[in-house]
């Protein structure tokens, strides 16, 4: 019969001659209990290929084998790729992952509130989306342990955190540009949608202003333009940069989506990348190397894959110190960059 159905502690405790209880301590390796007996046990599991439920597990253990994760635009590529990272990482250690996308201030506000719930979720990851003083309050009332990925907020230092070095990568696709003797830089950024307070543009063109001063060069605001997020904004501003009179050489754009949209500007205006223009990214997603660009590698599967192993070990050590886990980038040269003519 039990080769027509799934085997249950039951039917592990009558092959093992022992009580449910006993098989239960086994399962959750309770030490109190004598290796003899384990050992009568774990071989009805092996005997019967006993699969336990994570679900059922969970509840002996008062946990749900759940993380949440709270990020804003998932479907965008740079999240995508973290979450593969988070995905995989919580899929190894036997939790699941709920996502609660964020697309308005609204469900932010709602989700901080509600979600750090141990009745929901064992832990939360949040990425992108600095809190207010009021959220770290109810944070810390909670007895859920949050993570935080790639906010620079100083809120957040009472958390563990996964940071990225926005101001070097910034700093680095720049001084690149000026080591190939432009001395006309433009920097393309993005505004985030209001009420988000994204940090990671704003370190980015720090790092941009930062390598024009170190090599004494002015900071231009016609060569400075901001706009939402999105390829054909990016194309729309780009075209209006470089219709200045005299036009950047070589353009920053603040993630790989802008700087194909100043990829499909040049194009538009007969101009030739690289010879006419150079253009930096910032990400490397997928389609960058497709693309040939130039770009600051950030480690986006690394960093997701990091969370997990932070909240798994807060899990395990709830008093320990708060890490804050630097994640290096990388200036990746393909061939939307060359000296200026």
């Amino acid at each position: 019969m039990l080769a027509h159905m799934h085997p249950t502690i039951k039917d592990i405790a009558e092959r093992a001659g022992v009580g449910l209880g006993t098989v239960s301590r086994v399962l959750n390796d309770n030490p109190r209990v004598s290796e003899t007996t384990r050992e009568k046990v774990m071989g009805a599991v092996r005997d019967l290929n006993y699969v336990p439920s994570l679900a059922a597990r969970g509840l002996s253990l008062g946990k749900t084998q759940s993380i949440a994760v709270i990020a804003p635009f998932f479907t965008r590529s740079v999240f995508v790729e973290r979450l593969h990272g988070i995905e995989e990482t919580t899929s190894a250690n036997g939790y699941d992952v709920v996502i609660y996308n964020v697309d308005a201030t609204e469900k932010r506000d709602r989700y901080f509130r509600t979600v750090p719930d141990p009745r929901r979720v064992d832990g939360v990851i949040v990425i992108s989306l600095p809190p207010s003083t009021p959220d770290v309050a109810h944070f810390q009332r909670s007895s859920v342990p949050i993570v935080f990925v790639d906010v620079g907020s100083p809120l957040c230092e009472p958390f563990d955190r996964i940071v990225i070095n926005d101001v070097e990568g910034g700093r680095m696709a720049t001084q690149h540009l000026i080591d190939l003797g432009h001395r006309r830089i433009g920097y393309l950024g993005d505004i985030p949608q209001a009420g988000f307070n994204f940090t990671a543009g704003e370190d980015r063109f720090e790092g941009y202003r930062r390598a024009l001063a170190g090599a004494g060069i002015a900071v231009h605001p016609e060569y400075h333009l901001d706009g939402r997020f999105g390829r054909e904004v990016a194309r729309t501003l780009a075209r209006r940069m470089l219709g200045l009179a005299e036009r950047p050489t070589a353009i920053f754009a603040s993630n790989d989506t802008q700087a194909l949209g100043v990829l499909e500007a040049a194009r538009d205006l007969g101009l030739d990348v690289p010879g006419d223009l150079s253009v930096v990214g910032y990400d490397d997603i997928e389609m960058a190397d497709f693309l040939g660009l130039t770009t600051v590698r950030q480690l986006l599967f690394e960093s997701g894959r990091r969370s997990v192993e932070a909240l798994l070990r807060r899990l395990g050590e709830p008093e320990g110190v708060p890490i804050c886990d630097s994640l290096p980038v990388e200036l990746i040269v393909r061939r939307t960059t060359a000296p200026p003519r």
